[in-house]
């Protein structure tokens, strides 16, 4: 089975790129979605040990955790080495659970794929592109998003440019959904001629 990672800065389209590999046959591993579920579950007890009262009701509260976090390089580094240990294990049991199921590719969808040295974890990088007025007008619409936290956000993701010297493949929803679509199509086709290369992860 061939682990492809999907990864792409803001507003690039990686979201909508990743539900044209669903929409494939594809399994995908959302690294966002799972952070929501373990806040809801296995994270929250371990999140609120280590920041006492940002759990309610068994949930973490983003907002609350945030005001705990944002600004401190330190709390930060301590929530990654709770979140981002368990987020690895719930990659790691998808790919199994895919591997078992016959799947030909599983995509692990990682934001911060590169920001987090995460190359080593799959096989091919999918990078996810668009012009840069694209992508600001595409995040400035965003409810809540100002100039400075979109400049913000940017400052701490790898430039986009970089991203795309380092792909495997580039997908470009700049050009519109069909034709990002055929791109997805293109990179499924020649993935499955090929044999599997990753056994384990």
């Amino acid at each position: 089975m061939i682990v492809l990672g999907l990864t792409g800065s803001i507003g690039m389209g990686k979201s909508t790129t990743a539900k044209m590999f669903t929409d494939a046959g594809i399994p995908v591993h959302d690294s966002d979605e799972a952070v929501h579920r373990l806040y809801a579950g296995e994270a929250a007890p371990l999140i609120e040990a280590a920041f006492p009262g940002t759990v309610r009701d068994g949930v973490v509260d983003r907002t609350e955790l945030s005001r705990h976090v944002l600004g401190d390089a330190t709390a930060l580094k301590k929530l990654e080495a709770i979140i981002h240990p368990l987020v690895r294990a719930d990659a790691n049991a998808f790919l199994d659970r895919s591997r078992n199921a016959g799947a030909p590719i599983a995509v692990l969808d990682i934001p911060l794929l590169f920001e987090t040295n995460g190359r080593g974890r799959v096989d091919k990088v999918v990078v996810v592109t668009a012009p840069a007025d694209v992508q600001r007008q595409r995040v400035l619409a965003r409810p809540g998003m100002t100039e400075q936290k979109f400049e913000t956000i940017l400052a701490k993701q790898v430039p986009d440019a970089e991203k795309r010297k380092r792909a495997d493949y580039i997908v470009d929803t700049g050009e519109g959904l069909a034709a990002a679509r055929e791109a997805v199509r293109a990179i499924i086709g020649e993935l499955t001629v090929g044999k599997p290369t990753r056994q384990s992860t």
